[in-house]
């Protein structure tokens, strides 16, 4: 029996009578033979990319059930997404686009396999699907790496320690990795990768080369026909933004001449609503057909971070920005995503002749399991008319009946009808702005989860005092709440030994992605208006550190120079009143052209660079010593206090809400490391509240102190 409420399925068995809305034209039915025994490319896997940015950030700090919840909406098998690949930014300490993520190797001789959550993300995913292609890549990298040239053996010694700690400590093994993200090619590089993998035991691990977006960004392909080292240490040609520049056919040869698979990296589907979803399979579709690429992953998944992060809503799956309330939002591009990961695998193939256009436009691809199942999945973005297709089936596909799931504009992931193959024919009539997913195959379902608690603002008055991590290293060496969007802000010992605290721990500026500004973090509401922020601060020699206040923004994605205020006090005694306007390095490193118009529309040429409000000489100011900020909006008034005595007030009207934040003092190498404890964003004048704990279901993302 069909279900009530989607719109866009006729089933038209042969010499039968259509089912469903009446058809209103006739349209020439589109034959295609599907032959079982036809071969075809293998499938690598559709997915998403986590990272890129500290994307899930505030994921590490919902309670549960609702943090399992949203990890089954993505990886559970024939539940929510249900993606079968998934590619992570293997963290670097640098803004990488809306925020930086904490590395297993701040400098030379540390190595800490405890920090972050990135490494519980991947044990997440395999526990749900075993089954699912893990891949990964550097965005951002410590300074101290190649003394500043990424392409080194410091590089590809330090992707082989994040691999050994991964599967040593964490059991979780990656099947793929890429040289770097959207920064060129380096022949010796991949090389000398390769060589590192092979004697560290990770023969098996596949290399992606080279990552990049340019319309020139597969040219390496005609070097590895000539240069045989170069060939047998890339094992996939893989690239970005193969929707608006496909792989050539020139390409294409190559790669089938080599035998080695086109993955695409990072596809980008910048839309919203149902648009975003049936956008997702024409992208996943159009990727195989146009360019044969046989992996496809969309940047990026979740959104657990601060709504004033740039892409902080568009194009993720879900909504996951209320950790404190627990509450998070389902997006129809999870169904998009739901049309693919329920009805394949991994090692199914792209059945030949059963993947092409439709001639009404969309566009449709056959996957065949190892056994007799297969599944079709089909898109109709670009159809104006509804429009016949005819599937003759044979060659040893399966003759059983086909579920069928379809989504429109109204309503996402509904199953249909079954059809029954009459003689091994069946026929469709498709409705424009649809997509269909057919299969053998069973066990399909639309998950969801009842009584997903309401959203709450961030908890204010909020005091921190570092003290409710007992061991750090359970929680990732990381506090609740904070989004790191230059640096990395730690969990960490007091210097006199009397508790926890927070510092910042990178020493040198990285090799970033994206330019980075100071090491800051934020946490809060944008909304704040009129509030003190306050935190103790513990300098080392030659450090600085700053509250931050109404911060309202973080840079457009590629840049990271907030705007806001902030008070600092260096060890030198010198105290500064600032107000950050927020200018942005205009440089790109994206390619399609919808992503640059995003950039520059957040882009904001009228103001730019630091004005000092107000700035004074303390004495009795030094390094390894303690010393309280605050930081005080009301109004148009801005006011600081250090040690509880008022030092710098001024009027700006510049900015009037915003975020609280941390701010330690950078040049153009070194950064500053102080700590930071007794975190207080409070009203005006208020008393202190008590400190903040875990709310009831937050616990720690490991089980135990590594």
């Amino acid at each position: 029996m069909a279900f009530a409420g989607v719109v866009g399925l006729l089933v038209v068995p042969i010499c039968s009578v259509a089912l469903g809305q009446p058809v209103a034209t006739e349209v020439a039915a589109q034959t295609v033979q599907l032959n079982g025994d036809a071969g075809g490319k293998r499938f690598d896997g559709i997915g998403i990319v986590d990272g890129g940015g500290s994307t899930s950030v505030l994921l590490k700090d919902y309670p549960e059930p609702q943090r399992s919840q949203i990890l089954d909406m993505v990886f559970k098998p024939k539940f929510g997404a249900s993606v079968s690949a998934l590619y992570v930014e293997i963290p670097g300490d640098g803004n990488s686009t809306q925020g930086s993520m904490p590395s297993h190797m701040h400098t030379r001789d540390d190595l800490n396999y405890s920090r972050g959550y990135m490494w519980w993300i991947l044990q997440q995913a395999k526990k749900r699907n075993p089954n699912i292609a893990l891949d990964g890549a550097v965005w951002s990298a410590p300074g101290w790496i190649g003394n500043g040239n990424f392409w080194s053996q410091d590089a590809a010694d330090y992707d082989v320690k994040w691999l050994q700690g991964l599967r040593d400590v964490y059991g979780v093994q990656l099947d793929a990795i890429g040289c770097r993200n959207e920064k060129g090619a380096d022949y010796d590089f991949v090389k000398r990768l390769r060589t590192s993998l092979n004697a560290n035991g990770f023969e098996k691990v596949k290399i992606h080369g080279f990552d990049n977006w340019q319309s020139n960004k597969l040219d390496f392909t005609k070097d590895m026909l000539t240069d045989k080292k170069l060939r047998d240490s890339i094992d996939v040609l893989s690239a970005h933004t193969l929707m608006t520049m496909p792989a050539s056919a020139e390409v294409q040869a190559a790669a089938a001449q080599m035998n080695k698979p086109i993955w695409n990296t990072e596809e980008h589907v910048y839309l919203k609503g149902f648009d975003c979803a049936i956008s997702i399979v024409q992208a996943f579709n159009e990727n195989f057909i146009r360019s044969g690429v046989t992996k496809i992953v969309n940047w990026y998944d979740i959104a657990a971070l601060y709504p004033m992060e740039p892409y902080s809503e568009d194009p993720a799956m879900l909504l996951v920005r209320s950790p404190w309330s627990g509450s998070y939002q389902v997006r129809e591009a999870l169904w998009g995503y739901a049309h693919y990961g329920q009805f394949t695998q991994p090692g199914w193939q792209y059945l030949n002749g059963g993947c092409g256009e439709l001639a009404g436009g969309g566009g449709f691809v056959t996957l065949k399991s190892p056994g007799a199942d297969y599944s079709i999945i089909i898109e109709t973005k670009d159809a104006k008319t509804q429009q016949q297709i005819r599937f003759q089936v044979g060659g040893g596909l399966s003759a059983g009946k086909l579920c069928v799931w379809v989504s429109d504009e109204k309503e996402q992931f509904v199953r249909q009808e079954d059809i029954k193959p009459e003689k091994g024919v069946f026929s469709l009539t498709l409705q424009p702005g649809s997509i269909y997913s057919l299969s053998t195959t069973r066990g399909q379902r639309k998950g969801s989860f009842a009584n997903i608690p309401a959203d709450k603002p961030f908890p204010f008055p909020y005091y921190e005092t570092f003290d409710a991590y007992s061991p750090p290293q359970k929680w990732g060496d990381l506090p609740r709440y904070t989004a790191d969007i230059d640096g990395a802000f730690e969990l960490a010992e007091r210097p006199d030994k009397n508790g926890e605290c927070l510092r910042q721990v990178v020493p040198m500026r990285p090799i970033s992605w994206a330019p980075d500004w100071q090491p800051y973090t934020i946490l809060g509401d944008d909304q704040w208006q009129d509030y003190e922020i306050s935190a103790d601060v513990y300098l080392n020699p030659g450090d600085s550190a700053a509250v931050m206040g109404r911060v309202n923004d973080v840079g457009t994605g590629y840049g990271s120079i907030p705007k806001g205020y902030f008070l600092e006090l260096g060890d030198d005694g010198k105290c500064r009143l600032v107000v950050i306007r927020g200018k942005m390095d205009k440089k790109k490193t994206t390619g399609d052209a919808e992503q640059q118009a995003l950039i520059r529309a957040r882009t904001d040429d009228s103001t730019g660079g630091e004005k000092v409000l107000g700035a004074v000489q303390l004495p009795n100011i030094g390094s390894g010593q303690w010393h309280n900020l605050k930081l005080r909006f009301a109004g148009s008034t801005i006011a600081g206090w250090v040690d509880q005595k008022p030092v710098l007030s001024a009027t700006d009207t510049l900015y009037s809400h915003g975020m609280a934040g941390l701010l330690a003092g950078g040049d153009r190498r070194k950064f500053s490391t102080p700590y930071y404890d007794d975190v207080l964003i409070n009203g005006i004048n208020a008393p202190a509240p008590k400190p903040s704990s875990a709310a009831r279901g937050q616990s720690p993302i490991y089980g135990k102190a590594l």
